[in-house]
């Protein structure tokens, strides 16, 4: 296996992204996850979009600017509507230089294709033609990313990555999915803790400025390498019994994590709830309920599927189970 090109590497200066605050109660979670999470305009431009009505996510869009992380997520969120390919196609005839149509389409094409909707080739062609709309927007290369993580090699996994860095250095999306596939590279014979998605995550979590939500990294690099082991035989499908949080390494990257984001959360963050839904899974499977308690309270009705699915649980049941252990004050 072939070793990681430098991926990581200087970075401009981080621009603060703005957004509305997450909840602090416990909320009730209703069985309904949801991408979108607490993005309230999200939310109402795609029920607008799915209505065929497009002129509320072009002013989501265009009031998004070069957020990065945001425009990636808006757009990814807007693509998983079920005929967003084909509004978004409607608009670009409307607008034919529209960057904003144009990777609407190609992002919807990129869902389609992981559906098995869609000839992926078509897909690829849809990002290279957002790209060439907009060169500094990293979003079609997410498109791309997206695609090459779930149907392409490793050679364009990073391909893609390493372009969509070039324009974003501390693109959260991205370095998510980089990890999920890295996760699945063998570990070639080196010890429990000693894998190499774990050596990129702490790199890339140590080059970010001292408030970047990309400090929560190495917790995903643990998740993410359990998915791996459990779904090969290598580690049991309870990761609460796993002893995957146990080791030395595990202990540091949890406790590194967790006082960053006691000092450092960035609830303005489109993905924060994602942040917090995984060190809120670690921490429950470290035996760790006080802490685990305080990140649920956090994340309210806003759990995500991953990584309480890992391991092929059922994410509402896993997610509920270890809630009240944690608000109960209980171990495993």
């Amino acid at each position: 296996m072939p070793p990681l090109p430098p991926l990581l590497g200087a970075r401009p200066a981080a621009t603060a992204p703005s957004g509305d605050t997450a909840p602090d109660g416990s909320g009730a979670f209703d069985d309904a996850f949801d991408d979108a999470f607490d993005d309230a305009e999200l939310r109402a431009a795609r029920a607008t979009l799915a209505q065929g009505r497009r002129q509320a996510a072009r002013s989501l869009l265009l009031h998004t600017g070069d957020d990065w992380d945001r425009r990636g997520h808006r757009l990814t969120v807007l693509a998983q509507e079920p005929y967003a390919a084909a509004w978004a196609s409607d608009w670009l005839q409307a607008e034919p230089g529209s960057a904003d149509a144009a990777t609407l389409y190609a992002l919807a094409q990129v869902q389609r294709a992981l559906r098995g909707k869609e000839d992926p080739g078509l897909a690829r062609e849809a990002c290279a033609s957002a790209a060439a709309h907009a060169p500094a927007d990293p979003t079609p290369w997410l498109g791309l990313l997206r695609l090459a993580r779930t149907l392409g090699p490793e050679h364009e996994v990073l391909g893609a990555f390493a372009e969509l860095r070039r324009r974003h250095p501390e693109h959260h999306h991205a370095h998510h999915l980089l990890l999920a596939r890295l996760a699945e590279r063998p570990a070639g014979g080196r010890a429990a803790e000693d894998h190499e998605v774990y050596d990129l995550a702490e790199l890339a979590a140590a080059e970010a400025p001292a408030d970047s939500p990309l400090a929560v990294l190495p917790v995903v690099a643990y998740a993410e390498r359990y998915r791996v082991l459990a779904a090969t035989g290598l580690a049991p499908a309870d990761p609460a019994a796993s002893g995957h949080w146990s080791g030395p390494r595990a202990r540091r990257i949890l406790r590194a994590a967790f006082d960053w984001w006691l000092e450092w959360e960035h609830d303005e963050h489109p993905r924060h709830h994602l942040d917090l839904n995984h060190l809120a899974f670690a921490l429950s499977c470290a035996g760790r309920p006080a802490e685990a308690a305080a990140l649920f309270q956090r994340i309210g009705r806003h759990a995500t599927p991953a990584p309480w699915s890992y391991a092929h649980r059922d994410p509402r049941t896993a997610f509920r189970e270890a809630r009240a252990r944690a608000l109960n004050g209980t171990a495993h």
